[in-house]
């Protein structure tokens, strides 16, 4: 027995570079290889570590992601896996489970209801899955869950999920367990230390803003998500006048000099294209300006030297100073959006056989960001 565990675990180790110079060859036979993979899955830790490697990497495939992301059995061991707080390759479930919802039949997340996990694991009393990967992702944070585990790509998932109707609904529909607006739970990460968090939080936000009927539930209470997006956007070394000051959320007003704006250009892009969607309407339009939206935008134009950061903070800028009578129709606001980039979609993870923490809260490794035009933009992980 032990003689062909070692056997398997020798084969799973020696395929994982295969899986990404050629993952051709584990598309002959009919996947068969696919198909011993997502039994592997379940097997013993060191095993099931390469078997899920080589499963994120080879996803990128179309066909593959089909089999993968149609499977309803493999759905369901991933997530009887994933909220189980001894599991030792946690993280890398939530990569994969990042990657499947490339595919839109991962919709059926959305509402899929299971088996509450067990009380003793103190997670969720929900039986809507959605709802324990999002009790997971705020109470792993940081190894408090699992300790092996911090569950950031969780955060991919969210974003991907939030581009369907369904999804913008839940995110802003208080549940039923709780009384919570699930988004209220992923707000509080726009500033973590974790780079992945705080992407797949504000891309969450951005994916379901192209949906206009969330903006008002988004600004007002009990949300209130205005200085959620703000406080990114802003630095400790700002220059306010007293009035200005005081039009600012009270989050915003006399921040402590050694806070940063983010860094990532990326987030700060994201960011304002959220602010520019909830435009849309007068509403919109007026609490931003009313909240001093404008005043942060400028410190922000005059602290960044990013081009495309400066221009989509001059867009906004245009919108918020220009007079409401004989104002063009502000839905071209959205297409104009969706033709420079459209929903965020945090692109699917690559593995190396070596995964290192990347120093920023426990996450998988190096993030790297390449362009892309089509709903399949790559961050790869090695």
């Amino acid at each position: 027995m032990e003689t062909r565990r070692f056997d398997k675990l020798q084969a799973a180790e020696n395929l994982v570079p295969y899986s990404k110079a050629q993952a051709s060859i584990f598309k002959s036979n009919q996947l068969a290889a696919v198909k011993d993979l997502k039994l592997l899955v379940k097997d013993y830790a060191p095993i099931a570590k390469n078997a899920l490697t080589i499963l994120i990497n080879i996803s990128e495939d179309r066909e593959v992601l089909q089999s993968l992301a149609k499977d309803d059995l493999l759905l369901e061991t991933l997530l009887l896996r994933i909220t189980n707080p001894k599991e030792p390759t946690a993280d890398l479930l939530s990569m994969l489970l990042a990657n499947l919802t490339k595919h839109d039949s991962l919709a059926r997340l959305i509402p899929l209801s299971r088996s509450v996990p067990s009380p003793s694991f103190s997670l969720s009393t929900s039986p809507l899955a959605l709802n324990q990967l999002l009790d997971l992702f705020t109470k792993g944070s940081s190894n408090t869950y699992n300790p092996k585990a911090t569950f950031d790509y969780l955060a991919y998932l969210f974003a991907d999920l939030a581009k369907f109707p369904d999804g913008s609904s839940y995110f802003t529909t208080p549940q039923p367990y709780d009384g919570l607006h699930p988004i209220s739970k992923l707000l509080p990460f726009t500033t973590h230390a974790s780079s992945v968090r705080r992407l797949g939080a504000v891309s969450t936000l951005k994916n379901f803003s192209f949906f206009t009927p969330s903006h008002q539930v988004l600004l007002n209470a009990p949300l209130s998500a205005l200085p959620y997006v703000l406080l990114p956007l802003a630095s400790g070394k700002d220059n306010y006048s007293d009035s200005e000051s005081e039009s600012l959320p009270e989050e915003l007003q006399l921040l402590d000099p050694s806070v940063e704006r983010e860094k990532d250009t990326a987030i700060l892009k994201v960011l304002l294209e959220t602010l520019l969607l909830w435009t849309t309407e007068r509403e919109g339009r007026e609490e931003l300006r009313q909240k001093g939206v404008y005043f942060v935008v400028r410190e922000l134009h005059l602290g960044v030297e990013d081009e495309d950061v400066r221009e989509g903070a001059e867009r906004l800028v245009n919108v918020l100073m220009r007079d409401e009578e004989g104002e063009e129709n502000v839905v071209g606001r959205v297409e104009e959006i969706e033709a420079g980039g459209g929903a965020a979609r945090e692109g699917r993870m690559i593995v190396g056989s070596n995964v290192e923490d990347d120093g920023e809260g426990g996450g998988m490794g190096k993030e790297k960001e390449e362009s892309d035009e089509d709903d399949d933009k790559i961050v790869e992980v090695f």
